[in-house]
């Protein structure tokens, strides 16, 4: 019994231009994209930087409730499988494994799958550099008159929402036993969903969608859910959602896409998010929650734990009591001590996410202000404070909106996380050389490692690839070559470098691994 679970994050990133709030953003997320694809800092000249997208398994109108929705009712949005004949859409599988792609309107960074919570955070901050590198690469073609005069370059920002009624997402993905029935996903996570913002949300200046209350709250995304279980990711947000597209062996898996976070940028917290949620998924699958944590009213109790930055913000149980959200969170904290207390002892991953966990819980009820170096919505919070301490600003103020955004601005000494964090104000648990390895190398505890070694090593023999396959294309072949890799703990460095290494081109590979 273990935080240990194949896990990954999809981040969507704030994208503008200073000066031109009339630009296409999907034009410029494009731009992002391509720009990292033509050699963004950092890669070696002439290295393979990516290969386009697989397209051929995506299924993302299979519902996890058991059916299929059928095209003509679905949101053109939730089409995410023709995407390959818009040629507005790039697309790339990257040398550590990950997809950079544009989603809707976003630079997205899809991290790859890994095997504990410190690589999740480790690959998901990788992503934060191949986004300020891409940036990078445009402003140099600008200065150098490659880029039109006047198209600007685009500013990547790690948030949400834009505080005006638009919002993104930070998709979360875990790895679950097919054989658990999605009701007791449903029952069991719904609850834990209302109240781990309080460890992990991002904070955000304005209450309501369109920021149409002066105050501050939590989550960044929390006034956008309207549904407790539903298929779309774009409207009618559901808490649950039931997308059932495992990308592995589905009759062994199921993979549960959560759409509910915030990206984070304190290390803690971001840590937390996914270790936390490993170990609820883990009673979900055993049997092991305790009865009592059904909350009456989901979408009411998500909004008035996020609107109240007190933490006395109480939510109704089915069985009629009414506890602190706060309260609510330490039951699924002793829920998870008396399980893991039944399987002797914990790993490390393990025992360090239980020991932050419980020492973050227990501080930030004595009070939230003592949180400031390991929960985002409380150092941003400090932070905003002061300046209102100083300048006398009241919650509706302009500047303070502003603040926000530059928060997670991603360009270089203009991120106010960042900033704090290089101060020595928010603590790590990652290292600057442990990033900048990932933002090249895949993870080596997954299939992900072959995926990634395969862009680096052959790449201009790989066609194209996803979560589970690598195709080649082969002189002498007159067909593409599809390697399908259905198992995510499969495809490890431990497992496959020896055979990478006794090709140097990618026929011999194939022919190895295919039985030829």
């Amino acid at each position: 019994m273990s935080v240990q679970r194949i896990v990954g994050i999809e981040t969507e990133y704030g994208i503008s231009v200073p000066g031109r709030p009339q630009a296409n953003p999907m034009v410029l997320s494009g731009d992002v994209v391509r720009a990292y694809g033509r050699g963004a800092a950092g890669h070696r000249p002439g290295a393979s930087v990516g290969v386009r997208w697989d397209y051929a398994a995506e299924m993302p109108l299979s519902d996890a409730r058991g059916f299929v929705q059928h095209r003509l009712d679905a949101h053109v949005s939730q089409l995410t499988d023709e995407w390959e004949d818009d040629p507005a859409v790039a697309n790339l599988v990257l040398t550590n494994g990950a997809r950079l792609y544009v989603d809707h309107a976003h630079p997205e960074y899809s991290s790859p799958e890994v095997g504990e919570p410190l690589e999740a955070l480790i690959w998901d901050r990788a992503g934060e550099r191949i986004m300020a590198r891409a940036a990078e690469v445009l402003a140099d073609e600008e200065h150098a008159g490659r880029r039109p005069a006047g198209e600007g370059t685009p500013t990547l920002y790690k948030n949400n929402t834009d505080g005006k009624g638009a919002s993104y997402g930070t998709h979360e993905n875990y790895l679950m036993r097919r054989e658990t029935t999605f009701g007791d996903i449903v029952a069991g996570l719904t609850p834990f969903f209302v109240v781990r913002q309080i460890i992990c949300g991002a904070g955000r200046v304005g209450i309501g969608q369109e920021s149409e209350r002066p105050g501050y709250q939590l989550a960044s995304r929390s006034d956008f859910f309207e549904a407790l279980v539903g298929l779309e990711t774009t409207f009618r947000r559901p808490i649950i959602n039931t997308r059932d597209e495992p990308h592995a062996t589905p009759e062994r898996y199921r993979r549960l896409h959560v759409i509910l976070g915030d990206a984070n940028l304190c290390d803690v917290a971001g840590l937390l998010k996914i270790g936390t949620t490993n170990l609820v998924l883990g009673m979900i699958e055993d049997g092991a929650l305790p009865d009592g944590l059904r909350v009456r009213d989901p979408l009411r109790s998500l909004r008035a734990v996020s609107h109240d930055p007190t933490l006395q913000a109480c939510v109704e149980l089915e069985d009629g009591t009414s506890i602190t959200g706060l309260d609510l969170h330490w039951r699924y904290v002793e829920a998870a001590q008396s399980w893991l207390g039944r399987h002797g002892e914990m790993d490390e991953p393990t025992a360090q996410v239980m020991s932050l966990w419980q020492d973050l819980l227990t501080d930030l009820g004595r009070d939230p202000s003592s949180a400031l170096t390991r929960v985002d919505w409380v150092a941003k919070r400090a932070l905003l404070q002061s300046y209102r301490d100083r300048d006398g600003l009241t919650w509706d103020d302009p500047r303070l909106a502003m603040i926000d955004f530059q928060w997670s601005d991603l360009r270089p000494g203009k991120g106010l996380a960042r900033l704090l964090e290089q101060a020595g104000r928010i603590d790590r648990l990652t290292t600057d050389a442990q990033v900048e390895q990932a933002v090249h190398t895949p993870p080596p505890s997954t299939r992900a490692w072959f995926r990634g070694e395969c862009v680096r090593r052959y790449g201009a023999q790989v066609a194209a690839a996803s979560w589970e396959s690598v195709v080649f294309d082969l002189p002498g072949h007159d067909r593409l070559q599809r390697l399908v890799t259905p198992e995510p703990t499969r495809g490890t460095r431990e497992l496959v470098e020896s055979v990478l290494d006794r090709h140097e081109d990618a026929a011999g590979l194939v022919a190895e691994l295919s039985g030829d």
